[in-house]
């Protein structure tokens, strides 16, 4: 490789492809490297179960793409980006064959939820009013300076509170408590942990700001779209091209990597300074997820039938059944009945399984690196407020965190996050510096979800890591 570019990306998740857009729309060149033989990271679907069952290999709930400023700003919808959204944004299961629903609008959703009916409108409504302001100001760096101070306050003082402690000063109700609370077990943390009432909030106010859609085709249309649209601006990109080393690297201007700490110090070669790769040593990943596909026979037969009108579906009897199965994970253990999180795309994308046929996608959390078998606590959740749905399984496919790593090696134990959402970790991540993108070797920063605005496939973590580094360059 001996060509010269003025940036090269290492990793092709959203983040890096998101990187490389951005410099080659200020008109520079740019390659991107990837290991895998496809390019995508998190954002992949193919055949995992049987032949015409396209299934999303890893990612494949994306609250926060639409709202995002980034994707916002790119014509994906001419490279072939499509989102469908399904009737409602979230469907929270209850305990007595009940479900309550996350509407796009705020009133629906409101009038659910009985006697927290109002306080859910008054916390919702004046910010879903301002949802782009605000998206704007949270989907950046915490160093950072604000364009609306009031509206982030606004959002940002009940952010630093727990998610369970959040629910229960706000609701009365277990409704409105389940409903917070399923949207905040996205985190992979206990929901008992300051900061963690802020992914409630957030993927709470995606879903009346823009939906939960999914993209026709599955999640790696997303990806498939990025990459064309980074080619027609005359990007670059190979696969199968790991790196082991930057000093493998062509010569260029910048150097963007879309890894999480672990893998930067593996390839930093001792010229990273001492004191930063103690920071970086000290980086806290989070839990790990055991993932299951499914080829279907039909449709999930939901006991409350209103399930079936979303795509996305949050399994947990209560609102203290999710704060416990997160709490059991934190202190290292496999809960009873673990929080699954669960998507049924085909009941809206009818293309991605053959006739009549359906996919399922589902995963629950686990200690970081655990090898224990998840299989029969998923199924038996799922089976729990779906009953028959085993008998509907035709084919199925089981992912441990060892095997998801070793198929994307910025899932760290199973950490789809890269890095845990504590409070410490959502202010500041990877270190407390200005400008979190910024690595001590001249021209080379960091663009992955361990960058702020953390998780979620949204881009702007490598968006706002190139703008940084057009600024200096």
């Amino acid at each position: 490789m001996t060509k010269t570019y003025d940036a090269v990306v290492v990793g092709s998740g959203p983040n890096g492809l998101a990187a490389a857009i951005t410099v080659a729309r200020a008109g520079r060149s740019v390659l991107v490297l990837e290991a895998n033989a496809e390019a995508g990271g998190g954002a992949r679907t193919g055949e995992l179960t049987l032949p015409g069952f396209n299934h999303d290999l890893f990612s494949a709930v994306h609250p926060l793409a639409v709202a995002s400023p980034f994707f916002r700003s790119l014509p994906l919808e001419k490279y072939g980006l499509e989102w469908l959204h399904s009737h409602a944004c979230a469907a929270q299961t209850l305990e007595g064959g009940e479900a309550v629903l996350l509407d796009r609008s705020v009133d629906a959703t409101a009038q659910n939820l009985g006697e927290d009916g109002d306080a859910y409108r008054n916390l919702m409504a004046p910010l879903a009013r301002r949802w782009e302001d605000l998206f704007g100001e949270i989907l950046q760096p915490v160093l950072h300076v604000p364009k609306h101070p009031f509206l982030l306050a606004r959002f940002g003082l009940p952010s630093l509170l727990s998610a369970e402690r959040f629910a229960n000063l706000r609701f009365r109700g277990e409704r409105a408590r389940a409903l917070f609370m399923g949207c905040a077990a996205h985190a992979n943390a206990g929901l008992d942990q300051a900061g963690t009432a802020s992914i409630g909030l957030m993927l709470s106010l995606a879903a009346h700001a823009r939906g939960w859609p999914i993209p026709r085709g599955g999640a790696g249309r997303i990806s498939l779209a990025l990459l064309s649209y980074l080619q027609s601006l005359g990007g670059e990109i190979r696969t199968g091209e790991p790196i082991h080393s930057l000093k493998q690297l062509p010569p260029s201007k910048m150097v963007f990597l879309d890894l999480t700490p672990r893998q930067i110090l593996g390839l930093g070669n001792g010229t990273l300074p001492s004191s930063y790769q103690n920071t970086f040593g000290k980086f806290k990943y989070g839990h790990g997820v055991f993932k299951m596909d499914w080829a279907l026979s039909g449709p999930i037969p939901w006991t409350a039938k209103s399930i079936s009108r979303s795509a996305t579906v949050h399994l947990g009897g209560s609102s203290s059944e999710m704060a416990e199965s997160h709490r059991t994970v934190a202190k290292g253990k496999i809960p009873a009945q673990p929080y699954v999180l669960l998507s049924q795309p085909t009941l809206f994308d009818p293309a991605r399984a053959p006739a009549g046929k359906h996919i399922a996608w589902a995963y629950c959390q686990v200690p970081n690196g655990s090898g224990e078998n998840m299989v029969d606590a998923i199924e038996s959740q799922i089976e729990r407020f779906a009953p028959g749905f085993k008998k509907l399984v035709l084919a199925r496919s089981v992912q441990s965190p060892a095997e998801l790593q070793a198929k994307n090696a910025n899932l760290v134990g199973g950490d789809v996050a890269a890095g845990a959402v504590s409070l410490k970790q959502l202010l500041f991540r990877p270190t407390t510096a200005w400008n979190p993108y910024r690595m001590p070797l001249k021209g080379t920063y960091l663009c992955s979800a361990s960058t702020p605005p953390g998780p979620g496939v949204h881009g702007m973590c490598g968006h706002l890591s190139a703008l940084s580094a057009l600024r200096e360059l």
